[in-house]
């Protein structure tokens, strides 16, 4: 008589993870972009093992991947027939290899051009921006001519002793969706890459297709905004420039309109800066200007203190000539933004003997000291600063009103908080696999970039589809604090998740599967997701 054996498997939310990656064909997409490649396991199934393994949010290295498969339903997340230890470092070195001699930039495109017709997604905005990862260690230059350099630049994540490599997404518009990415060099620049990727990315649309693209203040340049006169743009004029600054002077907020964002005031002028027409749109923000007074006082009240005690110390010093002494005075003014100094030089006689000098005797030499001295408030530099708080400009050579309203121009901006930056905070979370950038081949970092792309775009379309189905179903599910929603977010839904396991059931006759501790919440979430998620929890639809 044959013993019945009893084992389970860790499955938790990772059936989401998969089902989405089945439905948008992952592995089918980029094993199409790669070609056969005669191993056990395709290089489109060894990134969905990456990508399950970074949204598994459990910090693991890669070269730990048979560890973190070890326990979990390799032939329900992947493919019948694979293992565990199939999903070795070597095998998926290799596929990083084969990513990178395809074009990491190109596989991605594919798979996130198929993966939004799949979702019926389509958009006519676009945001762009990059994001730094810093790296340890050294690293030498690859063999391959296309590879990064991982060297210094300028770091967003303020850590200018590491080495860096730069991420340049695109995502589609009020969504973390990342459409287009590019792994690029470490010193790589905001200014001279992005109307590069935005022509890469607008050379592979329909064409007659009018797109949109919002960036920061690194795209606007005179030679950029000329050169990408085949899209609109809507971007950040950099305050730095002349006609900004006198419009921060001279536009007080109460002749501006209120926007219809609440909190914000606008007023609309024409331009054409760098000879392109454009609109630009100079808004107020009541919050920030707030917050940005406050810290300008603050400032003024710490140079203060700072020049104060700068006084003290020259005060003790003494100078051998008048010039040397008004060059150090010099040096001060220049170095404090809100303050000046008014001072009087006194002369210090030396007679080269100790005691009083005679009466009528000539010193030997003079040195000079501060002898009266005062700090003072530049108080029109400070209210010319002040005006200039709360407000910024914005651009656009979107000419037609009916088409791009000044307040949609506003909003359509401040979107891109919720999109691109918000992708950018989830691929740099702990918890994802950026420390896996531990490799030491720079073509193997830009693969590596582009899983980390992949994983956020399944991880976008997930949370996209559920919040979507609940609002068309009319449907809640509870949030963290028990309160019903229809705008989770994914992390809180893999959280509900947890502990859901397969039970194998082992006889003479076969192996049966059960998935348990599945309760009605989690079979509404599995509805709403579709067939293709439904799949990896045994459910039959």
């Amino acid at each position: 008589m044959t013993e019945t054996t009893y084992a389970t498997e860790r499955l938790d939310h990772l059936g989401i993870v998969a089902g989405v990656c089945h439905e948008i064909g992952l592995i089918e997409q980029i094993d199409a972009c790669i070609g056969p490649t005669k191993r056990k396991v395709s290089v489109g199934e060894a990134v969905q093992a990456m990508v399950i393994n970074a949204l598994g949010f459990v910090g693991r290295p890669l070269y730990l991947t048979p560890e973190f498969f070890d326990n979990k339903p390799v032939d329900r997340l992947i493919r019948a027939g694979l293992e565990a230890e199939d999903l070795n470092d070597d095998s998926l070195g290799r596929a990083l290899d084969q990513l990178y001699a395809s074009g990491v930039t190109e596989v991605f495109g594919q798979v996130a051009s198929h993966a939004l017709k799949v979702y019926g997604i389509a958009h006519r905005f676009y945001h762009l921006d990059s994001t730094t990862f810093s790296l340890h260690g050294e690293y030498e230059g690859d063999n391959e001519p296309e590879a990064i350099t991982i060297t210094h630049g300028h770091s967003k994540d303020h850590r200018p002793d590491l080495k860096q490599a730069v991420l340049s997404l695109v995502c589609s518009y009020r969504s973390r969706l990342p459409v287009w990415l590019e792994a690029l060099s470490g010193n790589e620049a905001d200014k001279t890459r992005f109307p590069k990727t935005i022509k890469a990315y607008v050379d592979q649309l329909d064409e007659g297709e009018t797109t949109y693209f919002i960036a920061d203040s690194a795209l606007y340049s005179q030679k950029n905004i000329q050169e990408l006169s085949q899209v609109k743009w809507i971007t950040r004029v950099p305050a730095t420039l002349k006609a900004v600054q006198t419009l921060y002077q001279e536009l007080e907020p109460a002749h501006m309109r209120p926007a219809r964002a609440k909190g914000y005031r606008i007023a609309e002028l024409c331009s054409t800066y760098g000879g392109v027409r454009q609109r630009w749109l100079v808004v107020f923000s009541a919050a920030a200007y707030e917050k940005e007074a406050q810290h300008l006082q603050q400032q003024v009240a710490e140079e203060y203190q700072e020049a104060t005690k700068a006084l003290q110390r020259l005060k003790k010093r003494e100078f051998d000539t008048v010039e040397e002494a008004e060059q150090r005075i010099d040096e001060l003014r220049e170095a404090w933004a809100y303050h000046d100094l008014t001072y009087e030089l006194a002369p210090v006689p030396h007679y080269g003997h100790r005691g009083r000098p005679r009466k009528g005797e000539e010193p030997e030499r003079l040195g000079w000291q501060v002898d009266e001295g005062e700090v003072t408030q530049d108080q029109e530099t400070i209210e010319q600063t002040r005006r200039s708080k709360g407000k910024f400009v914005l651009a656009t050579n979107e000419l037609r009103a009916e088409e791009m309203s000044a307040d949609k121009l506003l909003e359509d901006y401040k979107s891109q908080g919720e999109s691109v930056e918000r992708g950018f905070r989830f691929l740099k979370d702990p918890l994802f696999f950026a420390d896996s950038l531990f490799l030491k081949k720079p073509a193997r970092i830009m693969a590596l970039l582009m899983v980390m792309g992949l994983s956020l775009l399944v991880y976008a379309l997930a949370e996209r589809k559920l919040r979507t189905q609940l609002a068309e179903h009319d449907e809640h599910i509870p949030d963290q604090k028990g309160q019903p929603t229809q705008r989770p977010t994914m992390r809180r839904v893999f959280q509900m998740f947890e502990g859901i396991d397969v039970l194998l059931i082992s006889t003479a006759t076969g192996t049966e599967r059960q998935v348990l501790n599945l309760d009605p919440v989690h079979h509404k979430i599995l509805k709403l997701l579709g067939p293709y998620v439904q799949k990896c929890y045994l459910i039959d639809t």
